[in-house]
């Protein structure tokens, strides 16, 4: 077979979900970039946030093994693979409290679970010593109780009987006639008591917290100077208004277990960690006081300021899916460096980094795009005429179809193309920082729109701070050959003829009132945007700069 036809066959059996590849596969695949496996690995308890294909599981999942590597236990559930999530616990017709209570049960038993099969896999921990805090642990997650009236029914039998006999018998025997008198009185008497029991209450599911703490506490004590890892993932499919009673047994019943550490991976724009009580109090996590948000993969895959660093990172990664899928097929030949797949894959350096641009900072997307290339290449080397097309496929196929369910989202997104691309010829513009727009949260967790830059000033405007978002390569990639083609990130105002177009996002700026989106103006033309105070919900916490 042809060398690039080789390659190209290989590209489309690259795997696009990190669950549906083996452990062994994952971490060796994973890659690095800047701080974040520092942070991931950190002992505190932390919620990782990040958009679909951004990470998140296969982060999750590459640090399940490195701490297993150090003899901890570590505890992965998928949320997807607990009870019933889209079934019982999203019938609205049943009480909240019963779908929440089914949902702590069902998510304790797969801990459960998973404990337990960590305990019998293990050469050196043993399940005489573990196995009673789980049994006391699987008691709390099932516990049953009757809600009404219980009614006793005791029923009593009792028998008893006298049995007399006598008699008179006459014989011969060797000394002659003989006479016999019997007599036999026998009594005999009998009691049996029976107690009926009959329950007419409603039967219901309780999890009592202080009992799932109080054995969860014994087993992470008798595992000794482990650690002991619950990551929880796909927290976001869980529905939203149950999300806080999850939450509230994890600070509850695990955040005061010593030696337990939680990591989270959920969606921003699809997770409610907390419901607000009316005097301070509240139900679930309190996110910064009680868990930390200090990792953000969408943050950590904005690379629009260090172009260098994206390429380098998309191509170590790119690489390493190509010589995991090479390696189950057997095959030892080829490229042998990141630097040597991309010089055979590619017909040269440019569509290389034509597709780094495409995938917007998202790992999926990059190798859904790739695989879409090697369908167009077939025989040939991959140019820039295959990224653009398939970047075009991608987008129409995956983002386009998920936004225009949301008309709203999608009236938006025509009329920021309609703004920013085609009067602005630019591919960003400024939000003012400090409300959430509801379709602009929409349209970010579609992966249409990419945040770039957060809370950034201008010195026209002193105390403002603005968000920079950034429009999809796929909303544009029909203009770039063509008059209309995006002159660069943002359009600034200018001294000399009026607007000026800049590639890099500033910390800070002279002259931005050419950037700022103003929604104003598409509320006046369509129903409104729904926005909420970010007084509700927080703002996040940046990340560490890689």
């Amino acid at each position: 077979m042809d060398v690039n036809a080789r390659l190209n066959n290989a590209l489309l059996r690259l795997s696009k979900r990190a669950e549906a590849v083996d452990r062994e596969k994952l971490v060796e695949t994973f890659v690095d970039t800047g701080t974040l496996l520092t942070l991931l690995s950190s002992k505190d308890h932390q919620v990782i946030f990040g958009r679909r294909g951004t990470g998140k599981t296969h982060a999750l999942l590459y640090l399940a093994d490195v701490v297993s590597r150090h003899k901890d236990i570590a505890v992965y559930v998928d949320m997807r693979s607990v009870g019933s999530t889209g079934g019982l616990y999203a019938d609205a017709s049943l009480p909240i409290t019963e779908r929440a209570t089914r949902l702590l049960a069902d998510t304790l038993c797969s801990i459960h679970e998973s404990l337990y099969t960590a305990v019998l896999e293990s050469d050196d921990l043993d399940l005489s010593q573990l196995g009673p805090p789980l049994d006391q642990l699987a008691s709390a997650a099932t516990e049953v109780v009757v809600k009404g009236p219980v009614d006793q029914e005791i029923i009593k039998e009792a028998t008893s009987a006298t049995e007399i006999s006598s008699g008179v018998s006459f014989g011969l025997d060797k000394l002659g006639p003989s006479l016999k008198l019997a007599s036999d009185d026998e009594c005999k008497s009998s009691e049996s008591r029976l107690i009926r029991s009959s329950v007419t209450g409603e039967q219901r599911h309780r999890v009592h917290f202080g009992a799932v703490a109080k054995s969860i506490g014994k087993f992470a004590e008798k595992m000794g100077p482990r650690r002991l890892w619950v990551l929880l993932d796909e927290w976001s499919v869980v529905p939203i208004d149950l999300q806080p009673y999850l939450a509230d047994l994890i600070r509850r019943a695990l955040f005061p277990v010593p030696g337990l550490t939680v990591k989270i991976g959920a969606i921003e724009q699809r997770s409610n960690f907390q419901l607000a009580g009316s005097r301070g109090d509240y139900v679930g996590i309190e996110i910064g006081a009680d868990i930390s948000a200090d990792l953000n993969l969408d943050d950590f895959m904005v690379f629009d300021n260090e172009p260098a660093r994206a390429t380098d990172f998309f191509r170590d990664l790119l690489y390493k899916h190509y010589k995991s899928v090479e390696a189950d097929a057997g095959v030892v030949e080829g490229p042998t460096s990141a630097q040597q797949f991309v010089s055979m894959v590619f017909t040269q350096k440019t569509p290389f980094e034509e597709l780094v641009t495409a995938a917007e900072g998202v790992p999926r997307d990059a190798i859904n795009v790739l695989s879409l290339c090697a369908q167009r290449a077939v025989k040939d080397p991959i140019s820039i005429v295959h990224v653009r097309s398939a970047a075009k496929t991608w987008y129409q196929r995956d983002k386009e179809a998920a936004v225009s369910a949301n008309p709203k989202a999608s009236s938006l997104l025509h009329w920021i193309q309609d703004k920013v691309i085609a009067h602005r010829r630019a591919r960003a513009f400024l939000i003012r920082t400090g409300r959430r727009h509801d379709l602009i949260d929409a349209l970010f967790d579609s992966r249409v729109l990419h945040l770039v830059k957060r809370s950034v000033s201008a010195h026209d405007q002193p105390g403002v701070r603005y968000d920079v978002y950034k429009i999809d390569y796929g909303c544009y990639v029909d203009l770039l050959t063509t008059q209309k083609a995006p002159q660069g990130l943002l359009a600034l105002d200018a001294d000399a003829d009026g607007v000026s177009h800049i590639d890099v996002p500033p910390d800070d700026y002279r002259a931005i009132r050419r950037a700022i989106l103003d929604l104003d103006e598409f509320e006046q033309s369509f129903p409104p945007i729904q926005t909420t105070e970010l007084a509700v919900f927080p703002p996040r916490r940046n990340a560490t700069a890689p």
